[in-house]
């Protein structure tokens, strides 16, 4: 046991290293998953039913410090441009994010030796965004503190940064996807750029947009199960700090703005006053978001965007529908759905085994405006789900499966 147990260390720390160059060197989208050299799709624990083979208990503690390990590399590999908050979260280094604020607000920071930055309003959603420059030499956690205890009113959020949640699998998955009936309701997708074509793209990052591997693979997964309106945000580019709060913010109102009723996310990080306000506006809006679980375990913080209230959190499940061990945690789930023994099209157009509950939640976005298409309203949604899920297991809703199993034949 203490040798198998080594090995599912060992492989973990390496798993935890490859999100961190999907976001810095590599333009396609990050590093292979163990032992393959191709794909190039990112994720923490992409060959994690092979690598996890301990006691419960061992496999908890390994997923937890392989996320902490993950983050400290992240830092390390870029610390001209990221460092943590006072939460102890990767975000972008030296800049704040003040929501909505007043003039008055403004000018007590600047008396405090902040420098306003780029201000802006988020299309669609008509929230202000005005950035403040720390102070040189200060920390971006003692410059949070501080803007916090001087502007107690004032929505305050540093530019955290968000992880995709899939990887290549090195377990084949050898069937045929189905032909399924075509949806035409548009849906959104915040992620890195797909290689296909799609009804639109734009980019909120340094050098997006840019083919990538992960949003190649929710992209094809998406077409695949039906959406033939698809607009892409992507939020990662080539650019070390990509994944930031205000670049999903941003993405999300652009995808309002452009007639999105359904945004799948496939990312997660922690909570943020910035991103949640966005999700908030969009829901008044009338548009349902989904958004994965993350793929750090059971022992790992609830994952957001999953978390915040009235999204769709979406697990994984194996063609054995079994909950993929490495599923993250939300607050709450709502359903699963094919995450583990897929395939979906690499940035070059090949089909590649993956593995993930970044590829569960495309497959419930595009089953939620198949609801739209038949007419129904944003509070229905949810009802319409719940009529075609499988259950998983005798309680509905279940904490690891939630309310069942969505769209059992997009495999």
């Amino acid at each position: 046991m203490a040798r198998r147990f080594s090995t599912l260390l060992t492989g973990l720390a390496l798993i935890a290293a490859m999100p961190l160059a999907a976001q810095i060197v590599l333009p396609g989208g990050g590093l292979p998953s163990l032992p393959s050299t191709d794909g190039l799709l990112n994720g923490p624990l992409g060959t994690a039913g092979q690598l996890l083979d301990g006691t419960t208990s061992q496999v908890t503690a390994a997923m937890r410090q392989a996320r902490l390990d993950r983050i400290d590399g992240l830092l390390r590999s870029n610390r001209a441009v990221l460092e943590r908050d006072a939460v102890g979260e990767p975000a972008r280094r030296g800049v704040l994010l003040l929501i909505d604020p007043d003039q008055a607000s403004l000018d007590r920071a600047v008396a405090l030796g902040f420098t306003t930055g780029r201000q802006s309003e988020i299309e669609g959603l008509g929230i202000a965004v005005v950035e403040l420059v720390l102070p040189a030499g200060t920390s971006l956690a003692k410059g949070e503190q501080q803007l916090r205890r001087a502007l107690p009113s004032v929505t305050i959020a540093s530019d955290q940064i968000h992880f995709q949640s899939g990887a290549r699998s090195e377990r084949p998955a050898g069937f045929a996807h189905p032909a399924l009936a075509p949806v035409n309701v548009p849906i959104g997708i915040i992620d890195g750029a797909p290689a296909q074509p799609v009804l639109a793209l734009r980019g909120f990052a340094k050098g997006a947009p840019a083919p990538s591997n992960h949003g190649s693979a929710v992209a094809s997964l998406a077409s695949w199960a039906g959406a033939r309106q698809l607009m892409v945000a992507d939020v990662y580019g080539v650019d070390p700090a990509g994944g930031s709060s205000l670049a999903i913010g941003q993405a999300i109102g652009w995808l309002v703005s452009s007639g999105a009723r359904v945004i799948s996310i496939s990312l997660v990080g922690p909570r943020n006053a910035l991103v949640e306000r966005a999700i908030r506006a969009a829901q008044a809006r009338g548009v349902v978001l989904v958004a994965a679980v993350g793929n750090d375990g059971a022992a790992a913080p609830p994952s957001y965007p999953a978390s915040y209230n009235g999204v769709l959190a979406i697990t994984g499940v194996d063609r054995r529908n079994r909950v993929l061990i490495e599923a993250g945690r939300a607050s709450h789930v709502d359903y699963a759905a094919p995450g583990g023994d897929v395939q979906a099209l690499d940035r070059n157009g090949r089909k590649v085994a993956v593995r993930g509950t970044s590829f569960a939640a495309p497959l419930v976005a595009v089953r939620a405006a198949a609801a739209f298409e038949r007419g129904l309203k944003p509070g229905s949604i949810r009802s319409a789900l719940d009529s075609e899920a499988i259950p998983l297991s005798k309680r509905r809703p279940d904490p690891r499966s939630g309310r069942g199993l969505i769209c059992s034949v997009c495999r």
